[in-house]
């Protein structure tokens, strides 16, 4: 059955009060946790649960409805970049003559520039992956030490270390 818009304030006030409670480190078990009508520290912990649970709901209804507002934005703007960037135009010389047909470079770029923003926004792209290795793409050679698995951890991703330009772990030189 369903319940009445005061019994649905109710709810939300108590799990307000729960939430305020608990960030405050108040313990399940506490006498204001019980105040509020819980029975017991289960009941308190599921609806705590209920409660996070249901705001994740509301914001992630929250983000799908601006997801969906942003492709919209999206959509209009390919709608009137595409045929710039796809639809040949005729270049004029001094005198007023086609010389040419070419599309214009900027809508092209401006449409692979939306197209970008929308697989971020949904999510399309896939998850980069970054590997390290050796020389020649082998093994990453290790001592024994901590101090060189230190050094190497250190070093890894400079940009100086990684060109060759100063040595350490992973200069192949050849000095």
């Amino acid at each position: 059955m369903p319940h009445s818009r005061a019994e649905l304030a109710e709810v939300a006030k108590r799990r307000a009060n729960l939430i305020r409670l608990r960030r405050a480190g108040v313990a399940f078990d506490d006498p204001q946790i019980r105040d509020l009508g819980y029975k017991t520290r289960g009941h308190a912990s599921k609806d705590l649960i209920r409660a996070l649970q249901q705001n994740r709901d509301e914001e992630a209804a929250e983000a799908g409805v601006y997801r969906q507002q942003e492709n919209e934005r999206l959509d209009s703007l390919l709608e009137a970049a595409w045929p710039l960037a796809t639809t040949p135009r005729p270049v004029f010389n001094k005198e007023g003559d086609i010389v040419a047909h070419e599309i214009d470079l900027k809508a092209v770029d401006t449409v692979l520039k939306l197209m970008d923003r929308r697989a971020k926004l949904n999510g399309l792209d896939m998850p980069v992956k970054n590997e390290v290795s050796g020389p020649d793409g082998g093994v990453i050679p290790l001592g024994n030490t901590l101090a060189e698995l230190t050094s190497l951890m250190t070093t890894a991703g400079d940009p100086e270390t990684a060109t060759g330009s100063s040595e350490g772990p992973g200069d192949d030189s050849g000095a």
